[in-house]
């Protein structure tokens, strides 16, 4: 009898102690059993995002299709004219507001002379002093200057402003090569950018710019004969710019641009220049 008593309370304890054992487990399974649940909810959610931004941008691509195949109709009546109102088409689950801009509208500094990128710059609110040095800093690095001056000389301009590099000389690659030239600043690069193409001509379409490019063509009378928009065909080639912005399933809203280069009527029809998210 004393041999069972003195055991009685171990044996409790043991048992209490296993009894919190089993507990303590029973909430770890159930904490990781919640963590696998959120965790797969999460994914499930993330994937389901993806598939209806991949939806929605194929609706984009297939916009962007849609307009190319219409510039390309031999009725020049049935195209639809660029700068005009926005179109809505619907691709699938999405709708599509398409934008169509004639890309000559803008000016291209890859070619644009040294009076008009000074102009340009004085309409988006540089003064004179500023505006004529940035614009004769661009025309130094894409090789087109009013006034030729030694290479240098050029280094020596950066390097007194702490540059490790020169001017190429050469056309841009991309818009955001700009913000490499001695007095751009990425608050100038942000103002003037909206008004840049490395696709347009050097001398821009009066008839499509917009009111900043319209400003700084007639501060400097640049002659040029105005392409009419409209439902009449423009030069050939021309140059558009396309926007598509697609609403798809489950709220995605996905926005693709590109710009082409068409050929009505002559092979090879058309060529896309560039095309992304974002090509501003």
């Amino acid at each position: 009898m004393i041999g069972r008593w003195r055991s009685s309370p171990l044996r409790r304890r043991s048992a209490g102690f296993a009894l919190i054992v089993v507990l303590w487990t029973l909430v770890l399974i159930a904490f990781i059993v919640a963590r696998l649940t959120a965790s797969g909810r999460t994914e499930v959610r993330i994937a389901g995002n993806l598939v209806a931004d991949a939806v929605a941008e194929a609706a984009d691509n297939g916009a962007i299709s849609a307009v190319i195949f219409n510039q390309l109709d031999p009725n020049p009546d049935q195209r639809w004219p660029p700068n005009g109102p926005a179109r809505e088409l619907v691709i699938g689950d999405s709708r599509v507001t398409v934008r169509l801009e004639d890309e000559a509208g803008r000016i291209n500094p890859n070619s644009a002379s040294p009076a008009l990128l000074e102009a340009l710059l004085r309409a988006s609110g540089s003064d004179p002093e500023s505006a004529h040095r940035v614009a004769a800093a661009i025309g130094d690095w894409v090789g087109t200057p009013a006034v030729a001056r030694p290479q240098a000389a050029l280094l020596a301009d950066y390097r007194a402003a702490g540059r490790d590099y020169g001017p190429p000389g050469a056309p841009l690659e991309s818009l955001d090569e700009l913000g490499r030239v001695l007095g751009v600043t990425p608050a100038l690069l942000t103002l003037i950018r909206p008004h840049l193409t490395l696709f347009g001509p050097p001398e821009p379409n009066p008839a499509s710019a917009d009111p900043v490019v319209a400003a700084a063509l007639a501060e400097i009378s640049q002659p040029r004969q105005t392409v009419p928009l409209g439902n009449q065909a423009p030069p050939e080639p021309f140059t558009m710019r396309i926007t598509a912005l697609a609403s798809g399933p489950s709220n995605a809203r996905v926005t693709r641009a590109a710009i082409v280069r068409f050929w009505p009527l002559q092979p090879p029809g058309y060529a896309v220049l560039a095309q992304g998210s974002n090509l501003d």
